[in-house]
């Protein structure tokens, strides 16, 4: 298994660019440990790393009653194959450490491989960005859509397919990250807020919600989201229930207009 992902994994490095180069050096080290597709341990009594703009299926951890989600086996030895033989560098975020003390870190392989782009092209993890660590988010959203598209890694499982924006296919999504698409119905900006929704009855169909402080960020970004009526969007997320089912946006790579 872990021979044939290597082999997959690195068949054209070429074509990983490594634009985190442009990022502050946290500094270089071997992995000791990879704790599951998106953290690592470095040797020599290195800190936990927690890899910056992806999610990969998660492994439990040693947390009680928590369950290994879908292909998390997979992903971590995807990032194992991708590691194995290599001295790494990381590239630090806005923010360098979590509030569990785990480095924030774009990584980069010793011959310029970009491990982000790398796990993500192969469909081993999903974008999944933040305010405050949205860099190259345009070059990793375009290695998902490849991924996705040719139905590689964890793109096989329905777990993580793209939903349709219905309160039908969201209802029991309540309190995970997902990805769902749909036509913007109609949107309304109310004291500030904007609001893209995606059926008749703003009650109970799927809603997206731009607050006031982030809709400025759009306005940077030259994407006016009141301008998405009738368009197809791509919105990624943590869907909550208010209204029926919505995701509330921090940033506008949450947002992507889908051709």
């Amino acid at each position: 298994m872990r021979a044939l992902l290597f082999l997959f994994l690195v068949y054209t490095p070429s074509a990983w660019a490594a634009p985190p180069d442009s990022l502050p050096d946290g500094g270089s080290g071997v992995v000791a440990v990879v704790i599951d597709g998106d953290s690592f341990r470095l040797k020599n009594g290195g800190a936990d790393v927690r890899m910056l703009a992806i999610q990969a299926p998660k492994l439990p951890k040693g947390r009680k009653g928590f369950k290994a989600w879908p292909m998390s086996g997979e992903a971590q030895d995807a990032l194992e194959a991708l590691v194995r033989g290599h001295t790494v560098t990381l590239r630090l975020g806005q923010n360098p450490r979590d509030r569990n003390g785990r480095i924030l870190a774009h990584v980069v392989r010793d011959d310029g491989v970009w491990l982000q782009e790398a796990l993500v092209r192969d469909g081993w993890a999903r974008v999944y960005t933040f305010p405050d660590n949205r860099d190259f988010a345009a070059e990793l959203l375009k290695a998902e859509s490849e991924a996705r598209a040719a139905k590689r890694g964890l793109w096989r499982d329905d777990t993580y397919a793209v939903r349709a924006a219905t309160p039908e296919k969201l209802a029991g999504d309540v309190g995970t990250f997902q990805i769902f698409e749909g036509q913007v119905m109609d949107t309304a900006k109310v004291k500030g807020r904007v609001f893209l929704n995606f059926g008749a009855d703003f009650k109970t169909d799927v809603t997206v919600v731009i607050p006031p402080d982030v809709v400025p960020m759009f306005t940077k970004a030259k994407l006016d989201p009141l301008s998405l009526k009738d368009k197809t969007i791509r919105v990624r997320g943590y869907v909550r229930s208010y209204n029926g089912p919505s995701i509330d946006i921090s940033h506008p790579e949450q947002v992507e207009v889908v051709p």
